[in-house]
């Protein structure tokens, strides 16, 4: 909305040029969804413990999490409405990316909040039951990957682009629906199983989107995609915006979720943080490369399906308790240390996939 108001007022004073370029509005978008987050933050914990919605925690999970049953949870509502409201402002609303990155994350954020509503306010321990919630979230994911597909205008919108190779791109045809599929569902709950620690889940969002807004700077910039040896992808570059958005968001969030929480993002939050992480990757085509720089994210799912195969195959654990993350607490590692080592490794996995746009 405010990019067109700054265009119309252009014409009476050239000043208002300077929002027409996607690095002032990208900074512009962060603040604005940082600011918001602050602003509305203490009021929507205030009225989520005042309504009751509190989060319950697991009997069989690590004592020291017992204290924090009750703290106020769904607080990804603050998320959704920080990047909403930023992106409504600075971004392009006529473009096809925006609108898809939009409206994934929206869709995501309402299977969360559904499953949150009927735990917490409900009282049904089982929520949304997980066949629906992959039903809806493969829905909104191949939906999406279609969209993208059947729009794509240029070969390099649907091909797989490799890490730290520059003459491999392959030519995925109607596999790029299946792998955008994967991939947007994947990050969602990768995300998701993540979000178990105080201010987990949120910074290592932060650092991923940050660096996807890199990518899709440069990515939808002739110049530098040729200098790189990336794929020029027309108006992609616009998605740089929303990631500015993802990061404002996240640490205005992480304001108020740092250990110990005030409040939790819940399902709401993080189903729809991971698919905005997934589709951006996507709409980049640096799908690859999300699956470095969200290694944690990786780390933490597969912990998960390691630990379930292992217990059916073989009656046995791998891990003390899965996700990965309370496998350390219940070794005897304090909170905070899992925390900030868990955020470390992210910022090194981060710079690491911002090294393959050089490194090529």
């Amino acid at each position: 909305m405010l990019l067109w108001l700054t265009e119309y007022l252009t014409q009476f004073h050239s000043g208002f040029n300077v929002f027409q370029y996607i690095t002032m509005r990208t900074i512009l978008g962060a603040l604005t969804s940082l600011f918001i987050g602050l602003l509305v933050g203490p009021g929507l914990i205030s009225s989520l413990a005042r309504l009751q919605i509190g989060q319950t925690v697991r009997e069989d999970g690590p004592e020291s999490h017992l204290s924090k049953a009750g703290t106020p949870t769904m607080g990804g509502m603050l998320i959704l409405v920080s990047i909403a409201f930023s992106t409504l402002c600075w971004a392009d609303l006529g473009n096809r990316y925006i609108i898809v990155v939009s409206v994934v994350t929206l869709l995501f954020g309402l299977i969360g909040w559904v499953d949150d509503y009927r735990k917490v306010v409900k009282g049904n321990s089982v929520g949304l039951r997980s066949r629906w919630k992959y039903f809806w979230q493969s829905v909104v994911g191949l939906s999406a990957a279609f969209f993208l597909f059947s729009t794509a205008q240029i070969p390099a919108e649907t091909q797989l682009i490799i890490p730290f190779i520059k003459t491999v791109n392959i030519e995925l045809g109607w596999m790029f629906v299946v792998l955008g599929y994967f991939v947007i569902v994947g990050s969602s709950n990768a995300v998701n199983l993540t979000d178990g620690l105080d201010g987990l889940a949120i910074l290592p969002t932060v650092m991923v989107a940050g660096a996807l807004a890199i990518f899709a700077y440069a990515a939808g910039h002739i110049r530098f995609a040729s200098y790189l040896g990336i794929p020029y992808v027309p108006g992609v570059g616009e998605v740089s915006i929303f990631c500015g958005a993802i990061v404002g968001s996240g640490l205005g969030f992480l304001w108020f979720n740092t250990y110990p929480a005030q409040v939790f993002m819940g399902d709401i939050g993080a189903l729809a943080l991971g698919a905005a992480l997934g589709i951006v990757a996507i709409v980049v085509r640096q799908e690859l490369v999300l699956f470095i720089m969200g290694g944690v994210f990786v780390m933490e799912t597969v912990s998960v399906i390691l630990q379930v195969s292992s217990f059916k195959l073989t009656g046995k654990r791998i891990f003390q308790m899965a996700p990965l993350h309370h496998h350390y607490e219940l070794k005897g590692w304090p909170e905070p240390r899992v925390i900030v080592r868990f955020w470390i490794i992210t910022f090194i996995l981060v710079l690491v996939g911002l090294a393959s746009l050089k490194v090529r």
